[in-house]
């Protein structure tokens, strides 16, 4: 069997054919489960799919061949491959039986489902082989991991003389003729390193994470064999990567960049952070802690570091995790352009790939189907993604979210601004992170200014931490760029926090928020919107995640050319701006929030070190709107008690590291309240419940939408590409992520009702509304509040 790989290092796709040969095993009777002839199925061909554009039919063979090669090819990169390949191989062959077969016949070219039950076949054969853990890879290959009970319950099922057993014992038999290796005596051994894990939990927890590894293999290449016969080629994997040629690229090109820029009075001190992340990178794999205050050129050093740990210790991928879509965009352009090739290659990839969208693809039917063929699967050397897709896709059930994972192991994570991890999923978010680390190959940094004390909780107890620069508290000191002013009294309002900014702010001034909300009303202040209140009669520019990502790009483009010419400029911004965002403003107002968020906006001001001292006034307006959730009060009781007038500056690392101490205290550290149950949960082997419990956002609240703004017609050509009858692969999804905004889900079923949105493929819906061309999807301004009326 033969399969493309391409190689996006030269920007150009070099084909090359390489042979993978399938080992073949005996025919056995079945441990009591026996296999006799297929009714009606003699000499007959079996397909896995029906017709591509061209009319050819999937063959099943060449189905279950092909998924168990690129499963085993996955999988070995972590030593599953084994395991891998049978599974891939036993996925479908309930698609053998003559129910199945026929049904296939009749709804070809309708689009709709065959609804014959086709996977308790290859649970049964993965149960007896791979034990019932890694049964349900094969269970929930299509809706998702089950839990142990239910793949219990099907094997026993199909002991017995139900119709869905006699389907799955024909079915059986009539692959093993085709597909010998399918049935198989020999059992496939656990991984070798769980005899070294320690405790009982320890290793159910390990387990729980190696079962979501080999469903990443097996659905990935599910989906990349399926997605290239409907494409009438062959599976589209990307061969190995040259790290050491990556890294040279990035070294020749950081240098340019370097001498076109601006002289800065800290470019020393930033020369020095990068040379020693540099050094600190032919280090020993692991735990790595890449400590640098804001304006200390951190992404430059973290990627200095990844490259030169990858080509150190042959690691294959950096994927690097941030916790905002504008970080997320920011962080990949710097990326692309030390790392993309000059020129793309007719697929249109290039070294880096950039991936936040949290699209909901999965759902049934035909279209459930192709949308998860849309799916992300990672596979380029450098991944450019959110916090929030890494983690919710480790912790998911769902094939679409979790078709990636296996591309994580033998990787460098860099974790970026690591303070946003939230509090309430600290301990099943530090365990997998440790799994990763000790039996996947991982090296991990964690990246921020503001670094919690992650290892005073005991999850991390007795893991080797490396700093990846030295003398941090120096550093600190060396790069102290701005004073601090308090407004916290009771007479503090957003119209007198706008008066001041109008009044005494300057020419060039950021206003930090903290809801959507608060952003669009300090923003008509200060643009004089509001009945009686002044501008300040310069131009005000606005930041929320209600606006898409690439109309935040632009702005965030545009700013920085205001302020780099000196011109007037302002901006109001939710917490998107302060983590990573590179804009220098001499003057930052904030509004009252955890500590580390008052210190990462303060990154935003004399960032360059031009001016002798920054302004950074924190403020308390009354009617200011905060999250209610315990992390967040524990959170802000924490700050009040170390920080505000009187006592310490959000940048006093001892205050720092006593105020993580005490925020995590306050809600029980390493309890429930930190996500212990969910811990739980995995040692349980319950996919369905950590799925539902893990939500680093409340999927119930949010949603993305596409909008289309002027001048974009090749939006609508991937909206069509989506909703094609035909898989169209992660290419379109890829491409209309800087279209996307998020909502609330509530306003997108009212604007679904009220005709100003669409569907489109999963749960994305399209736009059609009105779009402030400033503040994007204004909640406070609705085309139609009669339309929004249920």
């Amino acid at each position: 069997m033969r399969f493309r790989f391409r190689s996006s290092l030269a920007g150009r796709f070099d084909v090359v054919w390489v042979v993978v040969s399938v080992a073949h095993f005996t025919v056995a009777a079945f441990g009591g489960w026996s296999i006799g002839e297929g009714a009606g199925m003699s000499g007959r061909e079996l397909f896995a799919h029906s017709q591509n554009p061209w009319g050819v039919r999937h063959l099943l063979v060449d189905h279950l061949r092909g998924s168990a090669a690129l499963a085993r090819g996955f999988g070995e990169v972590f030593g599953a491959g084994e395991a891998a390949e049978f599974l891939g191989l036993v996925h479908d062959v309930g698609k053998g039986c003559c129910a199945w077969q026929e049904r296939l016949g009749v709804v070809e070219g309708s689009g709709g489902r065959v609804g014959v039950p086709h996977k308790e076949a290859g649970t049964v054969l993965a149960a007896r082989v791979a034990g019932r853990q890694l049964a349900a890879v094969v269970q929930g290959h299509h809706g998702g991991l089950p839990d142990q009970v239910k793949v219990k319950e099907v094997v026993a099922e199909l002991r017995g003389s139900s119709v869905v057993a006699e389907q799955a014992r024909e079915a059986t038999a009539a692959v093993a003729r085709l597909v010998p290796e399918a049935v198989r005596a020999e059992r496939i051994a656990p991984p070798s390193w769980l005899a070294g894990v320690g405790s009982a939990e320890r290793r159910a927890e390990a387990l729980d994470l190696y079962t979501r590894m080999v469903f990443s293999c097996v659905v990935d290449a599910d989906y990349l064999d399926t997605a290239a016969h409907f494409a009438g080629g062959v599976p589209r994997v990307a061969g190995p990567v040259d790290m050491g040629a990556l890294w040279e690229r990035f070294r020749v090109r950081r240098e340019g960049v370097l001498a076109a820029r601006g002289v800065s009075p800290v470019d020393g001190v930033r020369g020095r952070v990068f040379e020693e992340a540099v050094a600190s990178g032919e280090g020993e794999r692991g735990w790595h802690v890449l400590h640098v205050p804001t304006g200390g050129a951190k992404t430059m050093a973290g990627a200095g570091f990844a490259l030169r740990h990858a080509v150190r210790h042959g690691l294959r991928r950096v994927v690097v995790a941030v916790p905002f879509i504008s970080v997320t965009e920011q962080t990949a352009q710097v990326y692309r352009d030390l790392l993309d090739p000059e020129e793309r290659s007719e697929e249109g990839l290039g070294v880096v790939l950039e991936h936040h969208s949290a699209v909901q693809l999965e759902g049934e039917g035909a279209e459930g189907a192709w949308g998860r063929l849309a799916a992300e699967n990672w596979d380029a050397p450098v991944v450019v993604t959110t916090t929030v897709q890494l983690f919710q896709s480790l912790f998911s059930r769902k094939p679409s979210a979790m078709r990636k994972l296996h591309r994580l192991a033998g990787s460098v994570i860099v974790l970026d601004e690591v303070q946003a991890l939230p509090d309430r999923l600290l301990v099943p978010i530090l365990s997998v992170l440790r799994e990763l680390v000790e039996h996947f190959g991982v090296s991990l940094v964690l990246a921020s200014a503001t670094q919690p004390a992650f290892w005073s909780l005991s999850q991390l107890e007795g893991v080797p931490r490396r700093m990846v620069v030295g003398d941090v508290s120096n550093l600190f000191e060396e790069l102290r760029r701005v004073g601090y002013e308090w407004r916290m009294g009771e007479g503090v309002t957003w119209e007198s926090v706008a008066r001041e900014i109008a009044e005494e702010g300057g020419e060039q001034v950021l206003a930090v928020v903290n809801t959507t909300r608060d952003s669009a009303r300090l923003h008509r202040l200060l643009t004089g919107e509001e009945p009686g209140v002044v501008g300040v009669g310069v131009p005000v520019w606005h930041l929320s995640t209600r606006m898409t990502s690439g109309h935040r790009r632009e702005v965030i483009e545009h700013v920085r050319g205001e302020l780099k010419a000196g011109r007037p400029v302002h901006v109001v911004s939710t917490s998107l701006i302060e983590a990573g965002v590179d804009v220098d403003f001499p003057r930052v107002y904030r509004a009252w929030a955890p500590a580390e968020s008052l210190q990462q906006a303060a990154g935003r001001c004399n960032r360059d070190g031009r001016l002798g001292e920054g302004r950074v006034v924190v403020f308390r307006p009354a009617g200011g709107h905060m999250p209610k959730d315990l992390s967040y009060r524990a959170a802000m009781d924490a700050t009040a008690e170390f920080f505000g007038p009187g006592l310490k500056f959000p940048d006093d690392l001892e205050a720092l590291g006593a105020y993580y101490r005490k925020r995590w205290a306050l809600q029980g550290a390493g309890s429930r309240a930190m996500g212990e149950e969910i811990q739980e949960m995995r040692r349980r082997w319950d996919f369905p419940a950590v799925a539902d419990a893990f939500q680093m956002i409340d999927n119930a609240y949010a949603q993305s939408v596409v909008v289309v703004r002027p001048g974009r017609p090749e939006v609508e050509a991937d909206i069509a590409a989506l909703r094609s009858p035909y898989p169209c692969g992660p290419e379109p999804l890829r491409r209309l992520q800087p279209h996307m905004a998020t909502l609330p889900r509530h306003e997108v079923a009212r604007a679904l009702g009220a005709g100003l949105a669409e569907p489109v493929v999963g749960d994305l819906v399209v736009w059609r509304g009105f779009y402030d061309p400033v503040r994007g999807l204004d909640a406070d301004r609705p085309e139609d509040r009669g339309g929004f009326v249920l």
